[in-house]
């Protein structure tokens, strides 16, 4: 099955799904939900279909919010990372949290902005989130995103929390289009809605575009964090093979747009890798989960360098990790080379190659 098809236009793989196969390009993001609930007999209930819902209404009013902010306003805080807080971030923040109350199906949230399991009176859910990824890059003018993560019960985190037990994940990307890439617990694939709206924060749809059931292999990379690569031997060599080998570097500074391109284009690779001078910043529980869960449903592969990023344990809201998403061979190649084992000058393996 080839990336980005769309559900309508699928013959061979999914047959058995009769329900999924009738939405088509446009259709409705409710419509989708419900057709996914009735698939997934009791997988899917109706407070994940409502969470779910809540959520899209706050990213609605994120991208509505955007358009109308220079995005440059900085708060004058810090969060409790030690990150520098822009106002649009903490009105994102506000957003999905207001939103997640209301919805009166999510127990507890945590966010980039607010690290710490909040309770929020619902029953059914949690939700952990970075309201505003790539922040930083708005004052250019570049995508940025939201990325959520929705977890069963009232916990997030544990000695036994783990980002494969997501029953949902979302990323929603704020470009010239506004759109929000869902993954859901017994449905396959990844599937992309974009917002059709009338420029307010309270109206507009959430309109199906396509599904994304395969990431494979290509000459595409996206190299985050590549000051790593001064004392990380492995990933100056994983560098050095893309380059060498023709790979064509598509790299916008924010991980949302990064790996969108992953699954709008169907192949290639993002890495953000570590070293013992330039640590990953990319936290487990708001970022690194949620979108593993997403590639993986769509046909890819994750890897924080010796397994998939969902089976990390999440014992803590700022847990970091460095990780590789995309097609098999490229994040096996990032598993040789990078792994847990080169920070200390130690060289690549040319079988790894």
């Amino acid at each position: 099955m080839k990336s980005g098809t769309s559900m309508g236009t699928r013959d061979d793989d999914y047959k058995d799904d009769v329900e999924m196969k009738q939405l088509k390009p446009g259709s409705l993001v409710v419509d989708f939900l419900e057709m996914a609930k009735k698939r997934a007999g009791g997988g899917i209930d109706d407070a994940l279909v409502k969470t779910m819902l809540y959520i899209l209404r706050a990213c609605k009013g994120i991208s509505y919010e955007l358009r109308r902010s220079a995005g440059t306003e900085k708060k004058g805080s810090q969060n409790v990372f030690g990150d520098e807080q822009l106002a649009i971030d903490l009105r994102a923040d506000a957003l999905l949290f207001k939103h997640l109350k209301d919805s009166g199906c999510v127990s507890v949230g945590s966010s980039e902005e607010k690290p710490q399991e909040i309770q929020l009176g619902g029953c059914g859910y949690c939700v952990a989130f970075d309201p505003l990824d790539g922040s930083s890059i708005i004052g250019t003018n570049f995508a940025v995103g939201t990325i959520f993560g929705v977890w069963p019960g009232s916990c997030l985190v544990g000695a036994n929390q783990t980002g494969r037990k997501q029953k949902a994940a979302g990323m929603a990307v704020y470009g010239p289009r506004t759109t929000i890439t869902l993954a859901i617990d017994s449905i396959k694939g990844s599937h992309e809605f974009m917002l059709m709206d009338d420029r307010t924060s309270a109206s507009g749809q959430w309109v199906y575009t396509r599904s994304f059931y395969e990431i494979k292999e290509g000459k595409l990379f996206a190299p985050g964090n590549l000051r790593a690569t001064n004392d990380n031997e492995g990933y100056k060599a994983l560098v050095d093979y893309w380059v060498s080998n023709g790979y064509t570097l598509r790299y916008t500074g924010g991980m949302v747009p990064d790996v969108n391109q992953l699954l709008i284009r169907g192949k290639g690779i993002f890495v953000n890798a570590t070293s013992n001078k330039h640590k990953a910043k990319l936290r487990l529980l708001y970022e690194v989960a949620p979108i593993a869960y997403i590639v993986e449903k769509a046909g890819g592969k994750s890897s924080t360098g010796t397994m998939s990023a969902l089976d990390q344990n999440i014992t803590g809201c700022d847990i970091r990790t460095q990780v590789a998403y995309g097609s098999k061979k490229e994040v096996a190649r990032f598993e040789k080379l990078v792994g847990k084992r080169f920070f200390g000058g130690q060289h690549a393996p040319k079988s790894a190659l």
